[in-house]
């Protein structure tokens, strides 16, 4: 394995992680709430819980899928600059468009997160 292959695996690791993290932490949310959201919806917890995660999965993912895209676009936008420095509004544009993929998931965590509470 090379040093870029190293550096891959310890931060899809790291991510994995994390956004275990937060699912199992929204995932128990709905069981401390449990008594408070059964007077105001008539949703069960068990549809709390997958709703929820649902939530943290769309975010989590998204996010790591726009960092993937971002340093894959940014390491062949910054080599694109070294060779003809006017391409700057061009790079800036195609990563900006590798950044959108993030917020695209944290817009489908809010609108499932709505539909919930």
């Amino acid at each position: 394995m090379g040093t870029y292959s190293k550096s891959l695996v310890k931060f899809i690791a790291a991510s994995s992680i994390i956004v275990a993290v937060a699912g199992l932490l929204l995932w128990l949310t709905p069981l401390a709430l449990a008594e408070e959201t059964a007077a105001s919806t008539t949703l069960s917890p068990e549809v709390l819980k997958w709703g929820f995660l649902a939530a943290a999965l769309a975010t989590g993912l998204s996010a790591l899928g726009a960092g993937y895209a971002v340093a894959s676009v940014g390491s062949a936008a910054i080599g694109a600059m070294a060779e003809k420095p006017e391409l700057l509004g061009r790079v800036l544009i195609m990563v900006g468009l590798a950044e959108g993929i993030a917020i695209y998931g944290l817009i489908i965590s809010i609108l499932i997160l709505n539909e919930l509470i």
